[in-house]
């Protein structure tokens, strides 16, 4: 029996050559795919948990955390906002088909969001267990990791690299 692989794949490079299609040699490794499994679903997790926060015990809390200058009622923008992360995480979780869209999907709510951190720490709010300037602070550099960790884990970033690459050597479907 034959167990010659049906497409040669280059060792070292990550230029297609011939008989290769591009996807195949930009194949994540088995880890990766792992690394970013669990990613997605620790995130959406984290989200679903937040979610529900909004929702219940910490529902006053984050009011403390959306900006005066915001047109809704607070309670309103902590609820549709709780709702959303509900349905992120869940989508982070389950989402096969629109896994990429969906980490586009977060990355785009948690910069929307971002606002209401900077507005609690320059109106110097406690709410959350953030208490104290410094504590504000150190909290502003996480909501830019949540973007990155969206898009990694969903693979978002990639297929957009990826997309970039194949109209920039002229070619539309990845695939072709």
């Amino acid at each position: 029996m034959d167990q010659t692989p049906d497409r040669a794949q280059p060792a070292a490079s990550t230029e297609p050559t011939a008989g290769t299609e591009v996807s195949d040699v930009n194949e994540p490794s088995r880890a990766s795919r792992i690394g970013r499994r669990v990613g997605r679903i620790a995130l959406g997790a984290s989200l679903i948990f937040a979610g529900i926060s909004h929702l219940t015990v910490s529902r006053e809390a984050f009011q403390g955390q959306v900006p005066d200058w915001q047109p809704f009622d607070k309670d309103f923008v902590v609820v549709a906002s709780g709702v959303v992360e509900i349905v992120l995480g869940s989508a982070l979780i389950f989402s096969r088909k629109y896994r990429t869209t969906v980490g586009w999907v977060a990355a785009a709510f948690f910069v929307a969001i971002y606002p209401g951190n900077i507005s609690q720490l320059v109106n110097q709010v406690d709410s959350l267990g953030l208490d104290t300037d410094l504590k504000r602070w150190i909290r502003m550099p996480f909501q830019p990791v949540l973007v990155i960790w969206a898009l990694w884990s969903t693979g978002a970033w990639r297929a957009w690299r990826l997309w970039r690459a194949a109209r920039r050597n002229g070619r539309r479907d990845l695939s072709a």
